[in-house]
């Protein structure tokens, strides 16, 4: 089917709230954008939301004034879901979506009911092994469902499931480790060890390699680091490598990730369905630390896959000390038969059709749809205004 057959498709896609959410969510956007489709992103009014789509000239940005549910913030969550399902409602009247897709998270189930309501085919997204509580309630309601894990497929009941895996952005592949350094300022030919804790940071393990640094730098002190460390704790993590004369590049945020994880050796991360599939693409050796207060303790599930398979190493928060991590990040920055293990475990993660496979679908759905639709009106019998008045007249 030719790109231009579908210029006249609009999909409307939820994707705000977190990274993890909201970059699969960019990547199928741009797949139905070379199919000249118009998009439409949802996000919510968070920083990585806004930040993260400064640079997205190609398409529309509508800010849902969503928020997210939390043990005491029920009356709040309530009424973001409110006011998200209205505004949702109004910018369908006006521009009635084909399709609405949602990523996930509190940000989705507006726009599906909304989209629903518009008459518009309704299809989600679910990452993570486990799904979420939103995606476990659209599962009722939606035309089809997509999937990262194929553990997922039995909690999504009544609707059609397929194991798409998770979409990354086309940015993310095998890269240069040397150039991808040099462009950072480091030094190409050092290791580098990249930390990152999720879209918004991780306090805890950025504790975790403050308490570790002394041991690094006395074992490892060739190593250079990037650490993307999240608003709160930069100015504490710049004062602690530069206390142990560690090369260090600290960042709140970097909207390049793919130059990050091209540049790292190795990297210790959350275990974000999101981050999983970025790292498989990337083939990028990797420890990781789920973070335990997870709905459903979903990232230990998503750890415990790709530990599995030999795709990654997991520790579990509480368990990694000091000595712990620098053992396993040697094993992982030192030893060249784990890392090439791993990344031929990772190689088999990789999906690289997602985000193309998921956009196929859609417009399969919605062409079949429409398709089906001209054919009742084309074959719709036709009566006369005599009869039409005498049917009427015996109805009444």
């Amino acid at each position: 089917m030719s790109a231009s057959s579908h210029s006249r498709y609009r999909v409307a896609i939820a994707c705000g709230g977190t990274g993890g959410h909201l970059f699969p969510g960019l990547a199928v956007a741009e797949k139905l954008r070379q199919r000249d489709c118009e998009v439409t992103l949802l996000v919510s009014p968070k920083d990585v939301d806004q930040q993260a789509l400064k640079d997205a000239k190609d398409f529309s940005i509508v800010t849902l004034p969503a928020v997210g549910l939390k043990r005491g913030s029920e009356a709040a969550f309530l009424r973001g879901f409110g006011k998200s399902y209205y505004t949702a409602r109004r910018l369908f009247k006006s521009h009635p979506p084909h399709a609405v897709l949602a990523m996930g998270g509190f940000t989705s189930a507006p726009p599906i009911l909304a989209g629903r309501a518009a008459r518009a085919r309704t299809f989600l997204h679910e990452s993570n092994t486990i799904p979420g509580r939103a995606n476990r309630l659209l599962g009722w309601t939606v035309d089809q469902a997509f999937v990262g894990f194929s553990s997922a497929t039995s909690r999504l009941k009544r609707c059609r499931v397929t194991i798409s895996g998770t979409p990354v952005r086309s940015q993310f592949h095998v890269r240069d480790g040397a150039s991808c350094r040099a462009e950072l300022g480091f030094e190409p030919q050092r290791p580098v060890v990249l930390v990152v804790g999720g879209s918004q940071g991780a306090s805890a393990i950025n504790e975790m390699i403050i308490k570790a640094l002394p041991n690094f730098a006395r074992v490892a002190p060739e190593w250079q680091w990037l650490h993307l460390a999240g608003p709160k704790d930069l100015d504490r993590l710049e004062y602690a490598y530069a206390k142990y004369h560690l090369p260090a590049i600290v960042e709140p945020f970097l909207h390049r990730m793919e130059l990050a994880m091209g540049a790292a050796s190795a990297v210790i991360s959350r275990a974000g369905a999101s981050s999983l599939a970025e790292l498989a693409a990337m083939r990028l050796p990797a420890l990781l630390v789920p973070f335990p207060e997870a709905h459903d303790n979903h990232q230990w599930h998503n750890a415990q896959a790709f530990a599995g398979s030999g795709a990654a190493w997991f520790v579990e928060q509480k368990l990694a000390t000091p000595e712990l991590l620098v053992e396993l990040m040697l094993h992982l920055v030192r030893n060249e038969s784990v890392r090439l293990s791993m990344q031929a475990a990772l190689a088999l993660w990789e999906r690289p059709r997602a985000a193309e496979s998921i956009a196929d679908n859609i417009l399969e759905l919605i062409t079949t749809t429409n398709s089906r639709a001209a054919d009742r009106a084309t074959t719709a019998p036709i009566h006369s205004a005599a009869p039409r008045q005498k049917e009427s007249a015996t109805a009444c």
